[in-house]
């Protein structure tokens, strides 16, 4: 499977968890019907009088996997190497990208969409996109998948006042390089705002059409060895997990496969095309 923005914890360098994970906010989903109704759960926004969620989501294909980004998962004394992994990618990429101007914040999500171990976790708006993830690895259709839902409006509640006031100024939920640049223009700035850990989300730059199509944006911490399920847990009312049954997963892959919600379109790509034609001739 090529790499992709909202698949990074489902590589080959992720160790099988030997624990279960079991969150308070777990809920089982057994049927279609039901998961729909959950994934689409308080859209209602009342201010806008439209449908608007507040959430994103994350999908994986193992229930038990933790919010661990891929920096953390390089071992070693992974937050003291966050800077030189950066800085090197920054000097040796010079000439072959320009989507990344000057920005540290535009070069992390560069750097993570290519695959560099970061701070940085993969989210989408979309919670079909979310699903595909959960439901892509044929070879692991007896594990049990999830679905981590997020609210990233109710988060920025929890942000240091400079933050909070740069973000609400600009009436977005998420920051852009554009709206951090002024307030924090470096991983150390950022962290001198940190009195208790806080995550922020980002919305990267359209690097190319699978950022576009796979509706993504990222969470960062505010030091690189915190952990955003450390912070989740102490936030309860912000997330809620919906546990995907082995049994379940063949009739959603079947139903987003007709939504068009395929390789072929989150990859854009011969390599798309050939992953999504694979999972469909695929005798069960």
């Amino acid at each position: 499977m090529p790499y992709s923005l909202v698949d990074d914890a489902m590589s080959a360098e992720e160790p099988i968890p030997t624990d279960s994970l079991a969150m308070p906010n777990d809920l089982r989903v057994e049927t279609w019907e039901e998961l729909q109704r959950e994934l689409f759960r308080d859209s209602w926004d009342e201010t806008l009088n439209r449908y608007r969620s507040p959430y994103v989501f994350r999908g994986l294909w193992n229930k038990d996997y933790e919010l661990k980004t891929s920096l953390m998962r390089i071992g070693g004394d992974y937050a003291k190497l966050e800077q030189h992994l950066l800085r090197n990618f920054r000097k040796y990429s010079r000439g072959m990208t320009t989507e990344a101007g000057e920005s540290l914040w535009n070069w992390l999500a560069v750097a993570q969409h290519h695959g560099l171990p970061t701070r940085l976790l993969d989210w989408t708006y979309s919670p079909y996109v979310a699903l595909h993830f959960a439901t892509s690895d044929l070879n692991n259709f007896h594990q049990d998948g999830v679905i981590w839902c997020v609210n990233y409006v109710k988060s920025t509640d929890y942000l240091p006042e400079k933050l909070q006031n740069a973000i609400r100024e600009e009436g977005s939920n998420v920051f852009t390089a554009e709206v951090l640049d002024p307030v924090a223009a470096s991983l150390r700035s950022l962290g001198e705002f940190q009195e208790q850990p806080f995550v922020m989300f980002l919305e990267p730059p359209s690097l190319d059409e699978r950022i576009v199509h796979q509706y993504a944006l990222f969470s960062m911490m505010s030091t690189a060895d915190a952990t955003l399920l450390d912070w989740l847990t102490d936030h309860p009312d912000l997330y809620y997990r919906l546990i995907i049954p082995s049994k379940l997963k063949w009739e959603i892959r079947d139903k987003l496969d007709q939504a068009n919600i395929t390789e072929r379109v989150l990859f854009p790509g011969l390599t798309g095309i050939s992953a999504w034609l694979k999972r469909h001739y695929t005798t069960t």
